[in-house]
């Protein structure tokens, strides 16, 4: 008997990549992972055949495969080079600015200031 109108779940491409990884993980079963996370074991098998075939797809069109791991990892990574990089970008600015207004007034000071009417 159905008690409750149930909808077919939807998973992003990230929640089923992380779930297809939970598989790879030491002591960790395909049927172990589907239960943890409510789905059924083949469905979870059909998510690693495809993300298979996308692998060997890629490397059949002479592409590097990466995992999704070491692209995030990478991800992160270049997001704090570029983080890095604003900073320093930032502060390269700032002492720009800083040695333009520390210099501007001595110019200004140099020429105001006149010589006497002997010469020196």
């Amino acid at each position: 008997m159905i008690t409750s109108v149930q909808r077919r779940r939807r998973w992003s491409v990230e929640e089923k990549i992380r779930i297809v990884e939970e598989t790879d993980l030491p002591g960790n079963t395909v049927s172990l992972v589907a239960r943890r996370h409510g789905i059924a074991g083949n469905q979870l098998f059909t998510w690693r055949r495809l993300m298979a075939q996308v692998a060997l797809t890629a490397a059949a069109a002479g592409e590097e495969v990466v995992s999704a791991s070491d692209y995030r990892a990478l991800e992160a990574q270049m997001r704090e080079l570029q983080r890095l990089l604003g900073k320093k970008t930032m502060g390269s600015e700032l002492l720009r600015e800083a040695v333009s207004r520390a210099a501007g007034p001595k110019k200004q000071l140099l020429r105001s200031t006149s010589w006497p009417e002997g010469g020196q």
